[in-house]
């Protein structure tokens, strides 16, 4: 490939110096704000993953993600809270410490996996440095309140580090495994099959790794169903919800999944950095003549102007 009850992951606040991109006790982040939790020995009966699996999906995108940030001039920290049962995860910023908050109860909630977990490392650092649109851009302004041009100074919207995580990240994490051994080994719905050979025009490789970060997504956008009890999401039947502005809080389950999905697809090279001012460099945008591999109508309204 070319190389439960509130909303809101991030909420803009100054306070002691630090600027947090949501609840401190985790409960609005990654996952509305919800009151599940999973303590240490209740990891569900079919599923969810090991302390060693937890920190070692955290480790792979750290590894690759720590010298990144230090090259923008800030330190990547992320917090490791396997022992706390809260079901959620996210990002915050003080000063030039770029933090990530990962909670033990995320992971051992059954539809996890290793993967999946990686994907939630990815969405949080997406909020870091996904780029555009970021929190209150928009004129909804959702929980933030913003408008147009009154954007956070650092956090992307919900749906942004969604796209961000299997646009880029994950890409980047699972570039040099053997994707086509490990995806033989999953069970893989058609149509995801189908789009994946269509967009990489057959390459083994590069078909392999967009299956792979695709069920990623699948992965987690599981758990936003089954915390929902929703019917769980599908590769076939996209949301068809289109917004009249870009909304920045948590899209439902579906339109989550579309967003991980068509960020697999984008064929935009993993090393074109996306832009934090403007939401075209980097992504499939429709003004460049894409239809595939774009930030779905469920949540993002392209702008036809720059």
């Amino acid at each position: 490939m070319k190389a439960l009850k509130t909303t809101s992951a991030l909420v803009g606040l100054a306070l002691a110096g630090s600027i947090l991109a949501c609840s401190v006790d985790g409960k609005g982040g990654f996952l509305p704000e919800n009151d599940h939790y999973i303590p240490v020995g209740m990891k569900g009966m079919n599923g969810g993953l090991t302390e060693a699996q937890f920190n070692s999906a955290i480790d792979r995108v750290e590894a690759i993600y720590a010298p990144i940030i230090s090259n923008l001039g800030a330190k990547l920290d992320i917090q490791r809270k396997w022992t706390d049962g809260t079901v959620n995860a996210y990002a915050s910023q003080s000063g030039k410490t770029w933090s990530v908050a990962m909670f033990g109860g995320l992971a051992r909630h059954e539809t996890i996996t290793e993967d999946g977990m990686s994907l939630v490392v990815c969405h949080e650092l997406g909020h870091h440095i996904g780029g555009a649109p970021k929190k209150g851009g928009s004129t909804s302004g959702g929980w933030w309140g913003g408008s147009s041009g009154n954007a956070s100074s650092w956090a992307s919207n919900e749906g942004q580090a969604d796209y961000f995580a299997t646009l880029k990240c994950l890409r980047k994490v699972f570039l040099n495994d053997n994707n086509a051994s490990i995806v033989a080994a999953m069970e893989i719905p058609k149509a995801l099959t189908d789009a994946c050979k269509k967009t990489t025009k057959g390459d083994k490789e590069d078909t392999a790794l967009c299956i792979r970060t695709s069920m990623a997504g699948k992965s987690v956008s599981d758990l936003f169903s089954a915390l929902s009890n929703l019917p769980m999401t599908k590769f076939d039947t996209p949301d068809s919800k289109v917004v009249s502005t870009t909304d920045d809080n948590h899209p439902k389950a579906q339109c989550r999944l579309d967003t991980y999905f068509q960020g697999s697809l984008c064929d935009v090279s993993m090393n074109e950095d996306v832009s934090q001012s403007e939401e075209v460099k980097g992504t499939c945008h429709p003004s460049q003549g894409y239809k595939i591999g774009t930030r779905p109508l469920c949540w993002f309204k392209p702008k036809t102007t720059f």
